[in-house]
């Protein structure tokens, strides 16, 4: 099945779908329930603030992400604060939020939902996962090595593991399969 991407905010039922399959990806934020990541009301936040700051921030662009005209996912592509270690680049890219619904996983979509991110928005990426949630973990780096062909570094700090690399053409060097 074929991916294509949607900006949700120009779409109410996009976002009323996103505020539906919200707590589910809460809960795979933190998939052995360590505690790394807080509830939202111990930092100040219920679910309805979080989702309007992330539809209300204008450094970044929130998609749907979407199979046959059907939401499937969704993902949030931010400017990062700051540049990449060494100040290499001023401001690249962050995946900040990226989400398949639970029907739709272990079908392709993830991973060509991925490339058509990376394509759209060409440029210095970071990636940052939680270091004690492994199917992300694997799935980035899986994602990020047949993207770059390997091209690509990766740093562990902090419980967390990061990605950094250039996407779109200049950052291909093989088509991945």
């Amino acid at each position: 099945m074929t991916v294509t991407l949607r900006d949700a905010n120009g779409h109410r039922a996009d976002r009323r779908w996103i505020e539906s399959v919200y707590r589910d990806y809460l809960d795979d934020l933190a998939p052995d329930a360590t505690g790394v990541f807080p509830s939202l009301n111990e930092i100040g936040f219920c679910e309805p603030d979080q989702l309007a700051q992330w539809f209300a921030d204008e450094s970044a662009s929130v998609l749907t992400l979407l199979s046959q005209q059907q939401p499937v996912g969704f993902a949030m592509v931010a400017m990062a604060r700051g540049g990449l270690a060494a100040g290499t680049v001023s401001r690249p890219y962050r995946m900040t939020e990226f989400f398949i619904a639970r029907p739709y996983r272990r079908r392709g979509m993830g991973r060509q939902a991925a490339r058509l991110l990376l394509d759209r928005f060409a440029g210095y990426w970071e990636i940052t996962q939680a270091q004690n949630n492994a199917p992300a973990v694997q799935f980035w780096r899986r994602i990020i090595t047949q993207y770059t062909a390997g091209n690509y570094q990766e740093r562990s700090a902090r419980g967390e593991v990061m990605q950094t690399f250039r996407s779109g053409a200049a950052g291909k060097l093989s088509a991945p399969s």
